[in-house]
């Protein structure tokens, strides 16, 4: 009687163990399945987040296209204005060939040859080259958040010998004819001078071909671009 009081004890310690075991088992269990559940709403929670963000992103990078899509139309608007102004300011020039303006998208360019500026191998601006330029820069002067770049460009002819001690290259004449008309768009016409460049490119950006007389005289030239400003304007004065 007392061996089977002990095997039934026994069994009934194996028992209360085996359903302790799986009883805490069970709990960690439901602890874990209630951890990924929490783990998964808050993943959830971060997934619209983020997808709500992206929303917003998207909608501001939208609307910013939008608005520098419409900025860039009025410009160049803008710069037509200027466009059909040069073009009906230098009506006269433009029929003889002497000017020629273009336009792309918002940038412009005046085209002048050589001898409606200066005189052959000089670098002074002539009387009548003076009020050429003075038209074409008061009109230029209207334009806003613009560069006004000018530029001097030769043929590919040697300068003279008796030149050279002058303008030793055609680096040296077509610079020199750019800041001469700089100045002249500065000190005359009353453009600032920030805006302003000076750039001599001598034979390098030829139009035409140099081997004919026609387009040798095309190539020396002088042109104006108008460009967009493109960053913050930095003071000289930097101390």
């Amino acid at each position: 009687m007392k061996v089977l009081l002990i095997i039934v004890s026994i069994i009934a310690l194996v028992l209360a163990g085996i359903a302790y075991y799986f009883y805490d088992t069970h709990n960690k269990i439901q602890s874990e399945l209630e951890a990924s559940r929490n783990a998964q709403e808050e993943l959830t929670f971060k997934i619209s987040s983020l997808e709500q963000e992206k929303d917003k992103i998207k909608g501001e990078l939208e609307q910013k296209i939008a608005d520098i899509s419409n900025e860039k139309e009025q410009e160049i608007a803008r710069v037509k204005g200027t466009y059909d102004e040069l073009v009906a300011g230098m009506k006269e020039e433009i029929e003889q060939g002497q000017i020629k303006v273009t336009q792309l998208a918002d940038r412009l360019s005046v085209s002048m040859v050589e001898k409606i500026l200066f005189p052959s191998g000089s670098a002074e601006v002539t009387s009548a080259g003076m009020g050429v330029l003075r038209r074409v820069g008061t009109i230029l002067k209207t334009t806003k958040d613009k560069i006004i770049r000018v530029e001097g460009h030769t043929d590919n002819v040697p300068i003279h010998p008796r030149l050279q001690k002058q303008f030793p290259t055609n680096w040296e004449l077509s610079t020199t004819r750019a800041t001469n008309v700089v100045r002249f768009l500065q000190e005359e016409v009353g453009i600032e001078g920030l805006r302003l460049q000076a750039v001599g490119l001598a034979e390098y950006r030829p139009v035409a071909s140099n081997a004919t007389s026609a387009g040798r005289n095309k190539n020396r030239r002088i042109e104006i671009a108008l460009l967009p400003e493109l960053g913050e304007k930095v003071p000289l004065n930097l101390k």
